[in-house]
């Protein structure tokens, strides 16, 4: 990975901060860093989005993926493997709706990081590319806003995130790093289940009449052309403008208020997902691909997370079942309407756990493992009831096919139609491939 560091700029909140739109925006929804996508040029290519579920933490590859049965109790645990649809493959006892449709995905059983840092682990599987002090690698829906700004529709966000996700002294995940804030995603940090979920940011606000809302917007522009002037030398200064005229179009843009409506959805299709974060979340992220947004990352858990250090089973029994249905429900929601196909999904977290239980004392857990974990990828064009590589009989060493993280990189960018050595430069001016390193998986694409 080239060293390319961008400088952090400090500055204290100002008047014009109060003045911005995402000031007036209510339910946690923020557009900063959200818009300006129409300022680099994208090749055509054929349109596929994806819709990634997050499972922050890292899932324990061990009792959800790849069950060793015949190993000591102290490594399989309390959970059983299960046959699924397609003979010789086998996954959790939690997992039956998986079970059931596992030939509209691929798992990936041979997964390696270099490092088992939750903050390192996060960035390197949400981009590919590796973190430093100097330097945040762009995840990839910040890199697909970029790449294909001329060929992303108006009146929706190209990149939504749904939940906000922060991983201790490595800040946000899935941002836009080194490529700017500019291609930052649409936070939406509220619970899509939650009887108070509505779109009332994508209209002007009761309290601010249209007049007074575009005098704000007017007055806004002019001070954002007063900090333009005084801050020629950084790039993000030539692009401001720009930003703010498409965050206010897209406050009031009848597309992106209707996408963001789940109450549109029947009770039958959101019961069939889950009603819960997770499950809603999912489905939500369906109705904005279906409105033209381009990637979607879902917050995936409901409680615990996926950092199992203490009581691994009852947790993995609180958020797996969750997981199971509304993942379970996409597919085949998404194969139903045609949208599988160019709809890659991923389901991922930053690395698995230990093979061998500790003895924590609120409950035997699992800790850090990167030497081998597992991941799922579906839809998209990707071969879908694939099992890739193989583990040793404690899942702690991989034995067949090691996919690297830059290779499952390089595998999503394939799918999405990126240009992994395209270049573009750091807020200092330093010339950076979007994917340096990585191959796509052969036995997906092939």
């Amino acid at each position: 990975m080239p060293s390319s560091p961008h400088r952090k700029v400090k500055r204290r909140t100002t008047r014009r901060d109060f003045l911005s739109v995402g000031a007036l925006t209510p339910l946690g929804i923020s557009l900063s860093g959200l818009l300006e996508s129409q300022l680099q040029a994208g090749s055509a290519r054929k349109e596929v989005n994806c819709i990634l579920l997050w499972m922050l933490g890292g899932p324990s590859h061990i009792d959800m993926y790849d069950l060793k049965p015949d190993a000591p109790a102290e490594i399989r645990g309390e959970l059983n493997p299960i046959q699924t649809r397609i003979p010789g493959i086998e996954l959790s006892e939690l997992m039956p709706r998986l079970a059931a449709c596992n030939d509209k995905f691929s798992l990936i059983r041979s997964m390696h990081s270099y490092s088992a840092s939750h903050g390192m682990g996060d960035h390197h599987l949400l981009s590919g590319g590796r973190y430093t002090k100097d330097f945040m690698p762009p995840c990839f829906g910040s890199v697909l806003q970029w790449q294909q700004a001329n060929g992303m529709p108006g009146g929706v966000p190209p990149y939504v995130q749904l939940g906000d996700m922060k991983s201790t002294n490595f800040g946000r995940q899935g941002q836009a790093g080194a490529l700017g804030h500019q291609y930052d995603p649409f936070l939406v940090d509220r619970d899509p289940n939650s009887s108070s979920f509505n779109v009332e940011a994508f209209s002007t606000p009761d309290t601010v009449g249209v007049h007074r809302f575009a005098e704000r917007q007017t007055l806004l522009k002019s001070v954002d052309q007063y900090q333009a002037n005084t801050e020629k030398q950084m790039r993000f200064a030539k692009t401001h403008d720009a930003f703010h005229t498409q965050a206010f179009d897209l406050l009031t843009s009848q597309r992106a208020k209707k996408a963001f409506d789940i109450e549109q959805e029947s009770d039958r299709v959101r019961d069939a997902y889950g009603r819960n974060r997770v499950g809603q979340g999912l489905l939500l992220a369906r109705r904005l691909i279906e409105s033209g947004v381009r990637f979607v990352t879902v917050k995936g858990y409901v409680k615990y997370g996926w950092d199992h250090h203490p009581e691994v089973f009852p947790r993995l029994r609180t958020e797996v079942p969750v997981y199971d249905q509304g993942y379970a429900a996409l597919l085949q929601d998404l194969d139903a309407r045609g949208m599988l196909e160019n709809t890659l999904v991923i389901t991922a977290g930053e690395f698995g756990r230990t093979p061998r239980l500790n003895s924590d004392a609120r409950g035997p857990g699992r800790d850090h493992w990167s030497k081998a974990f597992s991941l799922t990828m579906g839809g998209g064009g990707i071969k879908t009831g694939q099992v890739i590589g193989a583990t040793d009989k404690h899942a702690a060493e991989i034995t067949q096919r090691p996919v690297s993280v830059e290779d499952y990189a390089a595998t999503v960018y394939h799918a999405l139609g990126m240009n992994p050595q395209a270049i573009y430069h750091t807020l200092d001016g330093r010339p950076t491939a979007a994917l340096p390193h990585g191959e796509p998986i052969a036995e997906l694409i092939g």
